[in-house]
This record gives structure tokens, sequence and C-alpha cells, in this order.
């Protein structure tokens, strides 16, 4: 039902297009449309790199997973670097770390119910992400006062970036074999598509999806005028969430199943991939377009610290419950009103 509902929203995209260029329907409008239809989009990409895997073995196709699994938020992102949006890329990606911890675990947990984790696993990846925290602290820090754009800032976040790649490639094959052995799960019983039209299914999806989330980021500003919110909140919490939306509904649905080891596992391991991937692969990318600082602000270096102890708190000892399932949530809430009242910079 869930499958057939993804694959005719899949018309929302084309829909949307049109829509900006031939009807111009107003910039909120656009907005949520687009917001609505990179749902599906993600869905569909995550689709076809999974069936690209089939043909390709754990190495190469862990590599498509990992790369175009995020296909959306790299370009969501670009976008923003390219319309000189900073604070919306820096926002963007700190919340998809966020809500990944705190939002997919703790709806997982909550679906899921009593259970097991895997302890040593989730630890590796909340370890990954603390990791990060610490060393985005070397180009935050001096950001917070001055300019945090200045070049300098700019010059530190280099190395950072290469260091936090160094470490994703050490670890690239354990946590990609996870990655798609998560896909797996999901989805048993789906037939293998050929490697052809998996990757013509691919590429029509990313491109489809570098125009929408162009319209996406174009609308953004107008769209958080109109609801009366700060850029910086409608990044870090409506567009992350809908940049993995799709994978968020999986680990979910995967939960629901009792498969619970399994949706924590989707969930953590996404979190630690945007943190040592998604993050430094923007912004050596961005040097290509404007040099983006990783000048994040104490509020959203202490909600990605905070989160990543109080999920290590929650799964202290391997168990999941639908108690700790609303404290993640709680704790998820709690950092939305904090970027609500933070605003922008």
């Amino acid at each position: 039902m869930i499958r057939r509902i993804l694959f005719a929203s899949l018309a929302l995209a084309p829909l949307t297009i049109l829509l900006h260029y031939v009807a111009s329907p107003g910039e909120t409008w656009e907005f949520v449309l687009a917001a609505v239809a990179l749902v599906p989009l993600a869905w569909l990409i995550g689709e076809a790199t999974e069936h690209a895997a089939e043909h390709t073995g754990p190495g190469v196709g862990g590599f498509l997973n990992a790369t175009f699994g995020n296909a959306p938020e790299l370009i969501i992102a670009l976008i923003a670097v390219n319309e000189g949006l900073t604070e919306v890329v820096r926002g963007s990606l700190i919340g998809s770390v966020v809500g990944n911890v705190l939002l997919v675990l703790g709806f997982s947990l909550l679906f899921g119910g009593d259970g097991a984790v895997d302890r040593r696993s989730s630890f590796v990846s909340l370890g990954l992400v603390g990791f990060a925290v610490a060393l985005f602290l070397i180009p935050a820090v001096p950001g917070w006062s001055g300019d945090p754009e200045r070049a300098s800032l700019d010059g530190v976040s280099t190395p950072v970036s290469v260091a936090l790649l160094a470490v994703y490639l050490l670890v690239t094959g354990r946590s990609l074999r996870r990655h798609r052995a998560a896909h797996d799960g999901a989805d048993p019983d789906i037939e293998s598509w050929s490697f052809r039209a998996a990757l013509v299914t691919l590429g029509v999806a990313t491109v489809l999806t570098a125009f929408v989330a162009e319209i996406l980021v174009g609308s953004l500003e107008a769209f958080a005028e109109k609801a009366h919110l700060s850029d910086f909140f409608v990044a870090a919490v409506i567009v992350a969430i809908v940049g993995n939306a799709a994978e968020h509904g999986g680990a979910v649905v995967v939960a629901h199943r009792g498969k619970i080891t399994l949706a924590a596992e989707i969930a953590l391991a996404s979190s630690a991939q945007v943190a040592v991937f998604l993050i430094p692969a923007v912004t050596l990318l961005a040097w290509l377009i404007d040099p983006l600082a990783l000048s994040f602000r104490p509020v959203e270096i202490g909600a990605l610290g905070a989160a990543v102890a109080f999920t290590a708190i929650v799964l202290r000892d391997g168990r999941s419950s639908r108690a700790r399932g609303l404290a993640l949530l709680a704790a998820y809430a709690a950092v939305a009103v904090a970027f609500g009242i933070a605003g922008d910079r």
C-alpha cells in the first residue's frame, strides 16, 4: 500500500516543475509542493541504488547506496551554497544528524516497543558523530565572534573535512554493509531490477531531484517569511526531515515489524554517515562554487552534542522500549524549540 502511494506520488515532481515554469503558483505553494515531491524522489533513489547493488556486489553497491542515498540532501546543500544561503546549508545538515539520532530512533523505539538493540554498533555510530562534533568545534568556536564566513574559517574547515572523510573511509566497508543489510531487511520480497533499469531510474530521479531542490531552496525564504519562521528553523527542521523522509519511514516500518535492532542501525548509521561523509563532502565540493565554513553556532553544536549524549544514556544497556522512544521524541521537540528560539544568526 505504501509503495503504491509512493509510486503514484512520483507524479508530483514533474507537476511541481511544470507549475514553477508555467503557472507560477507562488513561492509558498512552490515550497510545499517541492517539499512533498522530494519524499517519493528520495525513496525512488534509495530503491534504484539498492537494486543496482544487487548487480555490483556489496562493495560498489554499498558505495552507490552511501553516495546516492544522500543525493537529495547533497543537492539541496549545494544549491543553497550557490544561492549564498550558508546558514540554510549548515542548518539542514546539522538538522539531518539530530533528526536521525533523536526523531527517527525515537519513532523506531516507540513503534518497536520492548526489545534489544546492537549496543556495540550503536555506540560506534554515536562515537563517530561525537568525533565529528569535536572536530566541528575547530572552525565553529572562532566563528562565534567576528565574521563567520571569513576566509580563515574556510581554510580551517578544509582539513577538518579531510580528516572526517579519512575516518569515513576507514569504517566505510562495515558501515556500507550494514546500510545494505538494512535495506534488504526492509524490503525482502522485491525482485531485482536489471542493472540498466536501475541506473536509468537513478539518473532520472537525481535530475528531477535537482530541479525540485532548486525550487525548494528558491522558495524557502518566502515560505519562512509567510510562516513567520526563521530560515534556519525551516532548514534545520523542515528541510532536514524532508531530505530524509523516505529513509526515516523505512526505519519506522522495520521497527513496527519487530526488527528493532535493524531500525536502530538505519537511524544511527545514517546519522554517522551524514556527520562524517556528507558534511565534509559538501564542504569540499563547495570550493567549486563558493567556499563554505563549518562555523556552526553554539545552538547547533550544543544540540548535536546533547543529542549524542542523551541517546547514549537511553541506549546504555542496549534495550528498547516505548518509554525510551518517547524520551527521544521529547528531546527532539526540545531541540526544535531551541532552533525556533535561536532564529537566524
